[in-house]
């Protein structure tokens, strides 16, 4: 994947994959937000009727229109703020939500605390002067608002190193079970990564960023043929990984709080893994060296791929077809069915056959397992593996 790539914000939003996951959630928001501005009116239409009741008995007329308005204002201030802050943190919620619970209970122990010492330490009042109870009400609201402002304040700061005491609740980066994968823009055009998935081995979440399906489309939009065929390739990929039923399937919008967007689509990952506590998939060596040193966990398809092909043991004998010559005098090269190279001594006459190799060593690299061996003149009573 080329670091050098920026997403195109104006990119039109039409890939099957997105438009699903963008209809899944705005149908539910939309029929919430209905429901929500039914009970509003509803309750403006209360308010309306039982305040001008009160404004006739009070000879104040007004009343009933202005706390039906009220109403009204107030639900459109929630669907207004609702639809302005469109990407919400669970974390963020969940932070101020236990900030105002710790917020109110502090103030209320410490109004009941400092009661004795600031109202009752007057002796021999019977009976509260109506001025000592307005005071004592203000003092209690103002401690409320205070615990309130500095519990929220603390969780807001402390929300992603800070674990609540609370089972089920955590605010911690930390995940609990398997870390989801993050997948790269390399690995989706790759396509072994949906069989890997239809293998059923991953039993964890599987996440593509936003940012990271708007590259894909970017390249299958690129003038060069090549280039359009393999971004062709990687949505079709996507596609396939989301029709699996027994997949975790997750395309994010990719924005973290704290993550700079920057244009560097491999920094953006990275940053994006560490903040969600993931693991990137990748066959970019690059990406996967630039990953660890940001102490990003990495999950590379090739290493996968070598440590899955067969091993074969010295003396092992395996039928191998030789194709071409290799580098030093006499030797041949040939390959397994799973692309492991087989290197045979003196096998350079046996080149275009199908021969019987006896296998002398075998070396793993990063670029995949090697096997040496020499050519078997007379197959023995030897099991010969295909």
């Amino acid at each position: 994947m080329s670091s050098n790539t920026k997403p195109l914000d104006n990119t039109p939003d039409d890939s099957p994959i997105t438009g699903k996951f963008a209809t899944k959630s705005n149908v539910l928001v939309w029929v919430l937000r209905s429901i929500f501005t039914a009970i509003m009116l509803g309750l403006a239409v209360v308010a309306f009727q039982y305040f001008s009741e009160v404004s006739e008995r009070l000879e104040k007329p007004g009343l009933g229109p202005l706390a039906g308005l009220c109403v009204i204002v107030l639900g459109v201030l929630v669907i207004g703020t609702d639809l302005l802050v469109r990407h919400k943190e669970i974390t963020t919620i969940s932070a101020v939500y236990f900030g105002l619970l710790l917020g109110l209970l502090l103030g209320n122990l410490l109004a009941v605390g400092l009661n004795p010492i600031f109202f009752d330490f007057p002796m021999g009042i019977d009976k509260e002067l109506p001025q000592e109870t307005f005071v004592r009400r203000c003092t209690q609201v103002m401690l409320s608002v205070i615990c309130c402002y500095i519990c929220i304040s603390t969780l807001l700061q402390t929300k992603d190193n800070f674990r609540f005491i609370i089972p089920f609740i955590e605010f911690s980066k930390q995940t609990k079970g398997n870390k989801a994968w993050v997948l790269d823009t390399s690995v989706i055009i790759d396509g072994r990564i949906a069989d890997v998935c239809e293998s059923k081995f991953i039993v964890m979440k599987v996440v593509v960023p936003r940012f990271v399906l708007l590259e894909l489309q970017a390249v299958a939009d690129s003038n060069d043929r090549l280039k359009r065929n393999r971004g062709r390739r990687g949505l079709d990929i996507l596609k396939r990984i989301q029709n699996n039923k027994d997949i975790d399937f997750q395309l994010h919008d990719g924005i973290i709080p704290g993550v700079a967007d920057s244009g560097k689509v491999d920094e953006r990952l990275v940053q994006f893994a560490k903040a969600m506590g993931a693991k990137v998939v990748t066959n970019d060596f690059n990406l996967n060296k630039m990953a660890q040193l940001e102490g990003v966990e990495v999950v590379n398809l090739n290493e996968l791929a070598n440590a899955l092909k067969s091993v074969a043991l010295p003396g092992e004998i395996l039928m191998v077809r030789l194709v071409k010559p290799g580098d030093q005098p006499g030797q041949g090269i040939g390959y397994l069915e799973d692309g492991t190279m087989v290197v045979v001594e003196q096998g350079r006459s046996a080149i275009g056959m199908e021969s019987p190799v006896v296998v002398t060593s075998a070396l793993q690299t990063p670029a995949g397992r090697m096997v040496f061996g020499k050519l078997e003149a007379r197959p023995t009573g030897s099991e010969v593996r295909q």
